[in-house]
């Protein structure tokens, strides 16, 4: 059981723990003082909520909520050296629940007769199940342990609302390029657990490919620099410089941030469909080719026009649909490399097309009216007659075919349930297409 921790001596340390030459850089860099932690300003600033209750150790339980490589365990491990606490870490992934009830039930005693509080700190709690979450309840409520859990994915889905009542959500970011620039200069500056001892000095030049390859990830931008440090070593042993092509010569293909079933999916699919209905092809092209190029599935995108043809251009330009339809086929025929072609033509004809919503408005209108009518009777002269009993009960009687009128329009006739003539659920926009449409509809519904 971890000993009870004490407040830092002034002027803590910028790292905690002794350096090991055999860990990987980003662990021995990890900072463990509050003023040295870079990025997620909103939440750290001197003046913000959680930065106080950090240095004044209140801190309440928490779900520290954002990409991999943000901070979310260096701020946890921030806390267990601020606070007077019993630290806990709680691994989601191997643990289970009787684990877990007796480090509980340790925190409780240790509340009990010696007034000591105990934070429990569990790293990507999205996989803990619902009895694990459930375990935790009674012991976050009565204040026995403080919970501080971290999660890549939206806390929203993942963590019960039960819990998810009970702790305060904070929403880190990824790290910006001056915070990333920062973190690469301090390790390669550091001589004890920094790679200073190396002698390797990084131009800007440098520094801008590792910030580039890094992707708002601290723990990608320190694995980037090491490699790249040993790769300058290794072809170049007596040299001083750490240059661009020895970043990119050994980085390899650069990986993009993403989680095909969480919110980077689910942000990228709604700037890829914005995109589109604000009329930008080239945000729309862009958005499309960042879910492919991180692994997203072809046939999502292709899913996703179709409906958009029809939801967000409908009548304004009737070819959309087709475009769509045929994209989808033709990606299916193909697969990729190929298959981009047609996503990339039916993406860029939708997006430069003129909008409508109509269709999307007159279903709403009409399942609205349904709704709130039920199922009205057919009136007659519209039933179907196929046998002369039916006929005899009047079926179709009074019907007259537009064939044979002006126009091919019944001045006058009436085709929904006599309790619902005269109500409208399609109103034609004046965009494309459908302002021809809606022309004509005016001058027939004036008849």
């Amino acid at each position: 059981m971890s000993a009870a921790r004490r407040p830092p001596p002034p002027g803590p340390a910028l790292f905690h723990g002794a350096p090991r030459s055999d860990g990987p850089l980003a662990e021995r860099m990890r900072p463990s003082a509050l003023e040295h932690v870079v990025g997620q300003r909103h939440l750290l600033a001197p003046d913000k909520a959680l930065a106080r209750a950090i240095a004044e150790d209140r801190v309440p339980s928490m779900i520290l909520w954002g990409p991999p490589g943000c901070g979310k365990t260096t701020l946890a491990r921030v806390v267990a050296e601020r606070t007077r606490a019993v630290f806990e870490p709680f691994s989601a992934v191997g643990g289970g629940v009787p684990e877990l009830r007796a480090l509980l039930e340790a925190a409780r005693d240790r509340r009990a007769f010696r007034g000591e509080r105990t934070i429990v700190f569990v790293d990507e709690i999205h996989r803990f199940n619902k009895a694990q979450q459930d375990a935790l309840l009674p012991s976050v409520e009565r204040g026995d342990a403080v919970l501080i859990g971290a999660t890549t994915e939206n806390p929203s889905f993942s963590v019960n609302a039960a819990l998810l009542s009970r702790a305060r959500v904070f929403h880190l970011s990824a790290l910006d390029d001056d915070a990333l620039s920062e973190l690469v200069r301090r390790a390669l500056g550091d001589p004890h657990l920094g790679l200073g001892a190396r002698g390797r000095e990084a131009d800007d030049d440098a520094v801008e490919a590792l910030v580039s390859l890094a992707d708002g990830d601290a723990r990608r931008a320190l694995s980037l620099l090491e490699a790249a440090v040993d790769h300058a070593a290794s072809v170049d042993p007596e040299g001083k410089a750490l240059s661009r092509a020895h970043v990119e010569a050994s980085a390899g293909a650069r990986t993009l941030r993403h989680d095909k079933r969480g919110d980077a999916h689910y942000d990228l699919a709604s700037a890829f469909i914005k995109s589109m209905r604000g009329s930008d092809p080239d945000a729309a092209l862009y958005w499309m080719t960042r879910l492919l190029e991180a692994g997203d599935d072809p046939l999502f995108v292709a899913r996703r026009m179709i409906i958009f043809a029809s939801e967000d251009i409908g009548n304004a330009d009737p070819r959309a649909l087709a475009v769509a339809v045929d994209a989808d086929r033709a990606f299916q025929r193909l697969g990729m490399p190929e298959g981009l072609y047609p996503l990339a033509h039916a993406c860029l004809f939708l997006a430069s097309v003129p909008k409508s919503d109509r269709v999307k408005r007159a279903i709403a209108a009409a399942r609205e009216l349904v709704a709130r009518h039920g199922s009205l009777e057919v009136p007659k002269k519209l039933r179907n007659a196929p046998t002369r009993l039916l006929r005899d009960l009047g079926h179709g009687e009074g019907y007259r075919s537009p064939h044979d009128h002006e126009d091919h329009v019944v001045p006058g006739e009436a085709y929904l349930p006599d309790e619902l003539v005269g109500a409208r659920v399609y109103e034609p926009s004046n965009q494309g297409l459908e302002q021809t449409i809606r022309e004509r509809l005016l001058r027939l519904r004036a008849r």
